[in-house]
């Protein structure tokens, strides 16, 4: 979700959009009863400097107060108790659930940095922060006689949403034991982004799982009046990375496989992969190369996909320089300035009319001026591979051009600064784009 929704964002600003992120992060709820009450044994148990080791692992972390909520009857009550609390506003409650979040955004911030996404910590506006709303959203519903009691539960039934035997489905907002749901801290969320963003087009970059619950959440937040009807709503779904037996990727051992790992795998790869056709750089510039295409081909996985699509996670494949993948488009975009290099003139230099006189001159002309519609398409209906297929045909074009039109060898200085201005066009149509896909354009690989 980071980094398809990275990519629409950054070509959505580029287009001239006030765009706001909002990093919508798990930060409330009851398991956070459950880690606080196993945050607080372990404060007791093995002091700061040991606790502060022990949340660098945040997922053995969680693993450890599951278990212990799961064997212990009496650490689970004093976990619910805690959720309680939380909820009610305590103050000791907040302080251990600050300090937890703080060291979970930290690890997370530091994984958007390596990403290169445009993530900050200001855009976190987690789960957490519309808690104060939860029980006026309800109340709200409650008033335009939206709600509805079921087994106890507070539930909105909309007719456009009916199960297999064509009953309708509910939309719970608040369970028999007074407790909150995600539909409800969903409505608050939209309602704030209605009404005090002012945003008049919302994109939800989350799973295709969910598809559901946001028509649900989208239908019923126009029919309460908490987001105008001219409000363009829009869940942009995307489907699961799966590894080699077309199942949900995971570890050998059947755990999730870590985001973190998979970037350090791809960088190592990709640094033996760039040491093995240029032995001759020095480690500082292998290891800049590594990052970019390592981090590249992972990202570029994601972003060269229809978003709704499933797909099949191979790094080989990923790290090829032939085919549409992140190594093809850097070392095309390379290629163009290696021309610049030899003929030791400045892209930006170059003069002159164009003269597009053979075939392959015209074919890369003609799709470097579809740069701009592409854009268009990207941010109209959120599916980076636009852009990603877009590169990759101008990559080849372009290959095509330069075996079949010689640009520094013409005798002709014409038609040689006619080439230049093309191979220029090219190459700042590759950098940019890329950089919209977040990707990090090399001059020499």
């Amino acid at each position: 979700s980071t980094i398809i929704g990275d990519a629409v964002v950054r070509t959505l600003e580029f287009l001239g959009h006030t765009v706001i992120r909002q990093n919508h992060v798990g930060d409330w709820g009851t398991q956070f009863g459950m880690l606080l009450a196993y945050l607080e044994e372990q404060k007791a148990e093995e002091g700061e400097r040991e606790l502060s080791r022990e949340l660098a692992n945040l997922e053995t972390f969680y693993r450890a107060a599951k278990q212990r909520f799961d064997e212990s009857d009496t650490f689970a009550d004093r976990a619910r108790a805690l959720v309680v609390k939380l909820q009610s506003g305590d103050d000791y409650c907040l302080n251990l659930w600050a300090e937890f979040n703080q060291v979970s955004l930290s690890h997370c911030q530091a994984i958007y940095d390596r990403l290169g996404v445009s993530l900050t910590p200001s855009d976190v506006r987690g789960e957490s922060a519309y808690n104060d709303d939860l029980a006026q959203v309800v109340a709200d519903l409650d008033s335009k006689g939206l709600l509805s009691e079921s087994q106890g539960a507070q539930c909105v039934f909309m007719d456009a949403f009916k199960n297999k035997e064509g009953e309708p489905l509910p939309v719970i907002v608040r369970k028999a034991d007074g407790g909150y749901l995600y539909a409800t801290s969903d409505l608050a969320a939209l309602r704030y982004r209605a009404g005090t963003l002012q945003a008049d087009r919302m994109l939800y970059f989350v799973d295709q799982r969910q598809a559901l619950h946001f028509q649900q959440m989208f239908t019923l937040a126009k029919l309460a009046g908490f987001v105008p009807e001219q409000t363009e709503l829009a869940h942009m779904g995307f489907g699961t990375m799966n590894g080699p037996d077309g199942r949900p990727f995971k570890t050998r051992d059947g755990g999730t496989v870590k985001l973190v790992d998979l970037l350090d795998e791809a960088e190592q790869r990709a640094f033996a992969l760039v040491q093995e056709k240029n032995p001759q750089l020095d480690e500082d510039e292998l290891r800049t190369i590594a990052r970019s295409v390592g981090i590249g081909a992972v990202k570029y996985a994601d972003l060269s996909k229809n978003r709704s699509s499933d797909y099949i996670f191979n790094f080989e494949q990923m790290l090829s320089f032939e085919g549409n993948t992140a190594p093809y488009l850097l070392y095309a975009y390379t290629r163009v300035a290696s021309v610049f290099r030899k003929a030791e003139r400045d892209m930006a230099s170059v003069s002159g009319d164009f003269l597009l006189n053979e075939d392959a001159e015209q074919a890369l002309a003609a799709r470097l001026v579809q740069f701009a519609e592409v854009l268009q398409n990207v941010a109209d209906k959120g599916q980076p591979h636009l852009l990603s297929t877009y590169l990759y045909d101008v990559a080849g074009l372009f290959s095509s051009f330069y075996e079949h039109c010689p640009i520094l060898s013409s005798e002709d200085e014409g038609i040689r600064n006619s080439r230049l201005k093309l191979a220029a066009l090219t190459a700042r149509t590759l950098k940019h784009g890329m950089e919209l896909l977040g990707l990090s354009p090399l001059e020499r690989m």
